[in-house]
């Protein structure tokens, strides 16, 4: 299959939702397919770049509208987009992120031009404020004509069939999945002595990502003078923080390290001891995988899709609030100071009242960090995932292509009427460039990737191509 990957959130952009297309694209490839990525240009990369294993990117000369999306203009694009999707001879179309416009108008001129469509929706979105109302309507009419739905969760897919309309036999559920082979545990590098206790939180520091719980939480900590927060991230809230960091006077036992490079995660990860999450909503937390995977003990709030995550040996789930989650961190250093065997009688001194394990209770024997890996490395691997999604691919194929006559019915349906004119326009627009630019003038690319050996692909499994791709610190390409 020849399989194009649009999105406005790919590399050097760091994020979940790019990672997810790199990952999966070097599997595809491992598999025999052909994959290229669609995406906007990012500062002075334009063009045609090639990363790891020849996987092939067009970043569009597109200007940025807001928060790294392009404008939605349904039609300014459609030439160059169409001279690729036909240059490439694409079977298939994969969008990803229902914030990318990029996404939505690739697919858009896709299904125009008589390709199949496939959409993963890696986000939970609400339905009261305006942003949610415009951004789910504009959803419900892109995947009116979409041939197959992918959601990361259940949670996720519920979300999206009431957001879109979509019908339930359209949507499946591929949840994400971690390189363990990378996000390997390594407790050498965690504090040396039997006393310390390291919080990592690594994530955006944004209201979405739970910060105001995070910042109630620190003050109620400052009695436990052996427990330290390693806090990765950037974001409006981070001010926030430092100020309650000043406030508690824990500049000792709080550090802030900004943002963070995805290559950089893991070295911060194996620090600690617990990973701490206080998402507010998350259709599917690939943070908590990769931190279970480097062997931390999980404690997560219980919201969207992170119940179905990990099992409860791997992680503790709160509700959203200060007290709930605060109970949860106690539980969990509660745990770790039983492992630690941390109990003896000069730490029965009032400062960790409460946390020494009492004859009541249950002695918690616990996992240690290799077994927690291996437990996700069981659950999630981009093998498993890929040939999932490669059956949602043959589904799509299977179908008809969609008329334009059909496509201007699914959006009478959605009860957007204008945009059934946008669809006609768009159809125009490529009539025309039919006839200026004929299809038969247009050079075809090789459909053999040129980086790799014909029996690549017997060599070399795909867990293999990912676990060397990763290896390289997800390459730094010119």
């Amino acid at each position: 299959m020849k399989i194009c990957m649009a999105s406005d959130f790919f590399y050097p952009n760091m994020g979940g939702v790019e990672e997810h297309i790199f990952n999966l694209s070097q599997c595809l490839l491992a598999r025999g397919h052909k994959v290229i990525v669609i995406t906007h240009s990012y500062g002075d990369r334009k063009g045609i770049r090639y990363m790891t294993n020849g996987l092939k990117v067009y970043y569009i000369p597109i200007k940025v509208f807001y928060n790294q999306v392009v404008l939605p203009t349904m039609i300014c694009n459609i030439p160059l987009l169409r001279y690729i999707l036909l240059r490439e001879q694409i079977d298939i179309v994969h969008g990803h992120s229902a914030f990318s416009t990029l996404a939505h108008e690739t697919m858009n001129v896709a299904k125009l031009l008589g390709l199949r469509s496939v959409f993963t929706d890696h986000s939970l979105f609400g339905f009261a404020d305006l942003s949610a109302v415009v951004t789910n309507k504009f959803l419900e009419i892109s995947l009116a004509n979409c041939n197959h739905c992918i959601c990361v969760s259940h949670t996720g897919k519920e979300n999206t069939v009431l957001r879109a309309k979509v019908h339930q036999d359209k949507v499946s559920v591929i949840p994400n999945a971690v390189d363990t082979a990378y996000f390997t545990p390594n407790p050498c590098r965690r504090p040396n002595d039997d006393e310390t206790i390291n919080i990592v939180v690594v994530s955006r520091l944004v209201y979405r990502k739970g910060v105001d719980l995070l910042a109630g939480i620190l003050p109620k900590l400052k009695h436990l003078p052996n427990v330290h927060f390693i806090i990765g991230g950037d974001g409006p809230k981070r001010a926030l923080l430092e100020e309650i960091r000043e406030r508690n006077n824990m500049q000792d036992r709080v550090v802030m390290l900004g943002a963070l490079e995805h290559a950089k995660v893991r070295d911060v990860l194996v620090q600690g001891h617990i990973f701490l999450n206080t998402s507010l909503t998350e259709a599917y937390c690939m943070a908590i995988v990769e931190a279970a995977a480097c062997g931390l003990q999980v404690v997560s709030t219980k919201v969207g899709g992170i119940p179905e995550v990990l099992p409860t040996s791997l992680m503790i789930l709160t509700e959203p609030t200060v007290e709930s989650v605060y109970r949860g961190l106690r539980e969990a250093i509660r745990r770790e100071m039983e492992k630690k065997q941390i109990t003896s009688s000069r730490y029965l001194n009032g400062s960790i009242d409460g946390l020494v394990p009492t004859p009541s209770r249950t002695s918690y024997t616990g996992l240690c960090a290799f077994e927690r890996n291996q437990i996700v490395a069981n659950l999630y691997n981009w093998n498993n995932v890929t040939e999932r999604t490669e059956k949602v691919y043959r589904t799509a194929l299977r179908e008809a292509p969609t008329t334009l006559e059909l496509m201007m019915k699914n959006c009478l349906k959605s009860g957007v009427w204008p945009f059934v004119l946008v669809i006609s326009l768009c159809h125009l627009i490529l009539c025309f460039l039919d006839w200026f630019v004929p299809r038969r003038n247009i050079d075809l690319c090789v459909t053999e990737n040129p980086f790799l050996s014909p029996d690549y692909d017997r060599q070399r499994s795909p867990e293999d191509v990912l676990t060397t791709t990763v290896r390289k610190k997800r390459e730094k390409f010119s």
